[in-house]
């Protein structure tokens, strides 16, 4: 489909394309040992189904209360991240694209969701994965221009939560990141590529953070709703690329170590 000739709210249609990439984005392996082994442990499509009509029907808090309904099951604060909301906001994103649900009823609810995630967050960080010791530091952000911030946030809620200290500015300008990677030391630097023709500037801007960067061994690692392939990453001058959140911090853990 041509956003582009969809609508001409240009500026606010961006946040609603992170509902179709949070999926691939944040789609963390489904391993019962992270996320409950019992039935009543799961989320079920349901469950999804009824959670985007609530975000659409209801408040911020009835979100919440639902939320809570399902955490009562069993389901773990990962689980309701991964299985729950990123679903539940690609729902919204199809129906708006198929004409099946009007703008500003997707744009609330998108917004209900995000809230869900700020309230939560404070529990979500410090959970039992949480690492003493040796912090290290990523930057996290997308391609400049993008507006895909629910996927920045979730990606930096699974970094914070991991032990990471974490730079998440999802619609920084590039003069933002330049001037962070020069006065701040990060040992990796995430970015989150949402579309093809974004593809055309990645290199530039990988090569310019590296120049900049206050880390001269910085490590680079591409992620996103685009397949993107481990040789364009080469060719582009990134270190790595990953496929979601868990993948991602395994990932960057290893650059880190690696780094000299």
């Amino acid at each position: 489909m041509d956003w582009r000739v969809k609508t001409t709210e240009a500026e606010i249609i961006p946040r609603l394309i992170e509902a179709e990439i949070i999926p691939r984005l944040m789609a963390a392996h489904r391993h019962d040992s992270t996320r409950g082994g019992s039935l009543a442990a799961k989320v079920f499509p349901e469950d999804v189904l009824a959670f985007s009509d609530i975000s659409m029907q209801h408040d911020a808090a009835a979100c919440l209360e639902f939320v809570a309904s399902i955490r009562s099951r069993g389901v773990s604060l990962p689980a309701i991240y991964l299985d729950l909301i990123a679903p539940a906001a690609s729902r919204l994103g199809a129906l708006w694209c198929e004409d099946r649900c009007d703008f500003t009823l997707v744009t609330v609810g998108l917004w209900r969701m995000q809230q869900v995630l700020y309230d939560l967050s404070p529990e979500f960080r410090t959970g039992p994965e949480a690492a003493a010791g040796q912090r290290r530091r990523i930057m996290l952000s997308a391609v400049p221009g993008s507006q895909h911030t629910m996927g920045v946030l979730m990606v930096s809620e699974f970094f914070h939560r991991a032990g990471w200290d974490v730079w998440g500015e999802p619609m920084a300008s590039q003069e933002d990141l330049l001037a962070a990677v020069s006065r701040q030391w990060f040992d990796v630097i995430g970015i989150s590529v949402g579309s093809e023709p974004q593809l055309n500037h990645v290199g530039e801007l990988i090569h310019g953070l590296r120049r900049a960067s206050k880390n001269p061994e910085v490590r680079v690692m591409l992620g996103g709703p685009i397949a993107i392939s481990h040789d364009y990453a080469r060719k582009c001058g990134a270190n790595a690329v990953a496929s979601d959140a868990e993948q991602a911090i395994a990932i960057a853990t290893q650059l880190a170590l690696d780094a000299p």
